[in-house]
């Protein structure tokens, strides 16, 4: 039985929970072993990130750039590609929402200058995951190395580009000036106080992520394009054998992988810093990966995998300062050991569960 013979619970509640319950359980020895008390640490952990609704926002502003780099990986999945370029893309997306804001904070409200950092954001992301896509589907370089590569060569452009072309003049910072009012989103408790977020920085950037998941619904599962996704990294050969071209595929799945991935700067960029600043990603790119892993590739999991990502992120902080002795190097390695059990051993019950939901005759004539 594939997992694609599973009951559709047990493949995208049951594992999930096991492998993160796994994460959770390794966590907790390592926990032991400071001395801590893992239960304690567990309250901590869900009061900073959901007890109280500053936290809360702090933990949806956070599984907004997940849900962006979240929805990247995922429909590079659905077409068998393995696009962990996201961290790089971003960063020139960063670079499409800055040249908007730049442009047009000053003669325009926020509202009008957001679709332009929209369609910025998502066309230097597609553009930046053009070279590696078009080198894959014509040259076969295989997808996972140019990526990588290309997240470093995007560290090192941004870095020329903030010091030697966007630099605020005068400046020793290595960052854009500050955008106007006309380039800010709107944090969503200026927007509905009654929320109670406080100084969290979660943004109308949230609405767009959340727009976006319903967008990649229908594109993937409702359309014909994402019928030709599916089919070819379900079975590249028999996909070329009924008329889909492999390189058209490639290179558009890229693209908007791609261009999902940039979006993730609207929210750091437009929704929190306002300006444009080094290393404003710091990983999100990466955690997309497991996000995407863990949520199914499907945009409801991605956005329940989002949540827990940030819960991670916010209540890390929160248990960082309560437990000194559970430093923010301690957080990283609990993020690092659910992303281990999320992804790399993402089958280690598969095998087991297998068995338990095959009939007993059905396995002895398969081992037959």
């Amino acid at each position: 039985m594939s997992a694609g013979q599973l009951p559709r619970w047990v493949d995208y509640v049951l594992i999930p929970f096991l492998n993160l319950a796994a994460a959770f359980l390794v966590s907790g020895l390592v926990v032991i072993l400071i001395g801590e008390n893992p239960l304690d640490a567990v309250k901590i952990l869900l009061w900073g990130s959901l007890g109280y609704a500053e936290g809360f926002g702090f933990t949806l502003f956070y599984a907004t750039n997940f849900i962006f780099t979240g929805l990247a990986v995922a429909v590079a999945f659905h077409a068998g590609l393995f696009n962990i370029g996201g961290e790089g893309q971003a960063y020139v997306g960063g670079l499409g929402v800055a040249i908007a804001c730049l442009a047009l904070d000053r003669y325009v409200p926020w509202y009008v200058t957001l679709p332009f950092a929209i369609a910025g954001s998502a066309i230097a992301g597609a553009a930046w995951a053009f070279i590696p896509a078009w080198l894959q589907a014509r040259r076969g370089s295989h997808v996972v190395i140019t990526t990588i590569m290309f997240n470093y060569i995007s560290f090192s452009l941004m870095v020329y580009l903030l010091n030697n072309a966007l630099k605020k003049p005068g400046s020793m910072q290595p960052e854009t000036r500050t955008f106007e009012d006309g380039g800010r989103i709107p944090f969503l408790n200026d927007l509905f106080p009654s929320l109670g977020f406080g100084y969290a920085p979660v943004n109308l950037s949230l609405v767009v992520a959340l727009a976006a998941c319903v967008l990649v619904w229908l594109l993937i599962w409702r359309t014909k394009l994402g019928y030709e996704i599916r089919s070819f990294g379900a079975n590249a050969t028999a996909a070329v054998y009924a008329g889909i071209s492999p390189v058209r595929i490639i290179v558009v799945t890229m693209l908007i992988s791609g261009g999902l991935a940039g979006m993730m700067a609207i929210n750091e960029i437009m929704g929190s810093q306002h300006r444009l600043l080094i290393d404003f990603v710091t990983g999100y790119g990466f955690v997309g990966i497991a996000v995407a892993l863990m949520g199914r590739a499907h945009p409801v999991g991605i956005v329940l995998a989002s949540i827990l990502f940030g819960m991670l992120y916010q209540g890390g902080a929160e248990l960082s300062f309560e437990m000194p002795n559970i430093t923010r190097d301690m957080i990283i390695v609990i993020q690092g050991l659910v992303i281990l059990f999320a992804g790399a051993l993402e089958h280690m019950f598969r095998p087991a569960i297998i068995r338990l939901f095959t009939p007993a005759r059905a396995l002895r004539a398969k081992e037959a």
